[in-house]
């Protein structure tokens, strides 16, 4: 775009932005004028008339007032977000794609994993190298020996280092008290042992016998903004409290052992991740909470085939569990994505944009049917971007169909690459990310979208109340010097 093209266009966005405060100041001036001009008999005359209709003005002021409590009653509670936590794995669980190959190649020859051909080989580690996925990512210790250890006990106990480490962390960085929380929501998609996760929690941190807990199951990559959604929506009717969502995914159980191609991608991009965070809608909590929650947006299209079986976890012809994505996820996931994008707009665009796309929209239809969309400029509308760090491709659509920069994606390729794919925790990792690198100012608003099975696409939106500065025991304080680092893209691809 020209210089002064997009100086214009950025000048009008403001403008535009701000057109009732330039009315309502100009407005102002225009009284205080036209006050400056009264005559001290015309102040009289107003003083006269105020005490002839005193009792008008006083009925007219008393129904005012009970009109404004009312509204300040019925309208939804602010919902702040005080911290959040996410789980760093011990280092000892770290591991390179040279490394995961090599250990399946051990676990191939010991008979446990009976892939068929060296093709398959070649294929998981293409997958792994065109990945983004970095060379200390994080395997659990049960998918790190020979044989492979996946039952019942050895899931549970990664579930429960991830969602304990977590929440326990969150506390400490906090102050609160456990008994403090009064609803408690976890998500994971496909572990969901008796007692539930939830259950884990509340026993491990003596939680009170009143808290209303919930257990989100089968929900996919994007539960992380459900659970939100569902806390908000909790906060609204319960007074004072505390809410505790915390979201993670596991691994060691949902780690697939057969020969279908598409069921082996999932083995190359999950990892081990889980996140806490701590929400209240307690007015006085605003003063040192990060954020404030100002949008959620929930897309759901699984009443469509091709949306309901894109992704779902089934056996293969071996009888062996795993996840089948069909060759209709790409364009399931580009149409939720639209519709999200089509809800949520009206909500966050400024009105120059909203003016555009009517304009483009007209045109559209009355003039020539061939012009395409007019695509919103989101960047008008947020600051960061939080976009759930699925793979590669996923991130590299999302840049280019939203007209994003590099830096607008650089925390979720950076999570991506340092963490892999860690489900419905990814966007908080982003999140830690852009507050380590001390790029969250106040007023900053944040986008957080994921995509997952059914199919949902969904979207938080936060806004920065002050100059926010990474929590303690942040997951990138270690390694932040390392980034961003180049990451290769073969443009064959």
């Amino acid at each position: 775009m020209d210089p002064l093209l997009k100086k214009v266009k950025n000048l009008f966005n403001y403008l535009m932005s701000h057109l009732f405060k330039l009315c309502f100041s100009s407005l102002m001036v225009a009284i205080a004028m036209e006050a400056s001009r009264l005559s001290k008999q015309d102040l009289y005359n107003f003083y006269l008339y105020i005490q002839n209709n005193l009792t008008s003005l006083t009925i007219f002021s008393l129904s005012l007032a009970l009109v404004c409590a009312l509204y300040l009653m019925a309208r939804p509670k602010p919902v702040y977000l005080v911290d959040f936590s996410c789980y760093l794995p011990p280092s000892h669980l770290k591991t390179s794609i040279h490394k995961i190959m090599h250990h399946v190649r051990l676990v191939r020859e010991s008979g446990r994993w009976k892939l068929e051909s060296d093709y398959l080989m070649d294929f998981c580690e293409k997958i792994l190298e065109r990945s983004g996925l970095g060379q200390e990512t994080y395997i659990p210790e049960g998918l790190q020996t020979v044989p492979l250890q996946q039952s019942l006990a050895v899931s549970r106990k990664e579930t429960e280092e991830v969602i304990i480490g977590a929440v326990d962390n969150l506390f400490r960085n906090t102050g609160i008290s456990p008994s403090d929380v009064g609803i408690l929501v976890v998500n994971s998609s496909t572990f969901n042992p008796t007692p539930s996760l939830s259950t884990i929690l509340v026993n491990k941190f003596k939680l009170r016998d009143n808290i209303k807990s919930l257990n989100l199951g089968g929900m996919g990559c994007s539960a992380g903004v459900i659970a939100i959604d569902v806390a908000k929506n909790l906060l609204q009717v319960q007074r004072n409290s505390y809410a505790l969502v915390v979201s993670t995914e596991n691994i060691t159980q949902n780690l697939y052992i057969g020969n279908n191609k598409s069921m082996l991608v999932t083995n190359c991009l999950f990892r081990i991740g889980g996140a806490a965070v701590l929400l209240s809608n307690r007015s006085k909590d605003r003063k040192r909470a990060k954020y404030e929650l100002v949008h959620t947006v929930r897309v759901h299209t699984g009443a469509d085939d091709r949306s309901y079986e894109c992704a779902t976890q089934e056996e293969d012809e071996d009888g062996i569990v795993g996840v089948t994505l069909s060759k209709d996820l790409p364009m399931v996931a580009a149409r939720t994505l639209k519709i999200n994008i089509a809800t949520l707009g009206p909500l966050v665009l400024p009105i120059s944009e909203k003016f555009h796309f009517f304009v483009r929209y007209l045109r559209k239809k009355f003039i020539n049917p061939k012009i395409k969309h007019y695509i919103p400029d989101f960047k008008l509308a947020f600051e960061h971007f939080c976009i759930h760090a699925g793979g590669r491709a996923l991130i590299d659509e999302m840049e280019k169909n939203l007209h994003l920069t590099p830096l607008d994606v650089e925390a979720s390729r950076m999570t991506l690459h340092r963490f892999g794919n860690t489900s419905s925790s990814s966007i908080w990792y982003e999140l830690a990310y852009t507050e380590a690198k001390g790029r969250m100012k106040k007023g900053d608003r944040i986008w957080q979208i994921a995509l997952g099975s059914g199919f949902k696409c969904n979207s938080s939106v936060w806004v920065a109340l002050h100059n926010v500065k990474p929590s303690a025991n942040n997951p990138w304080e270690e390694c932040l010097h390392k980034y961003p680092v180049e990451i290769d893209i073969d443009p064959k691809e």
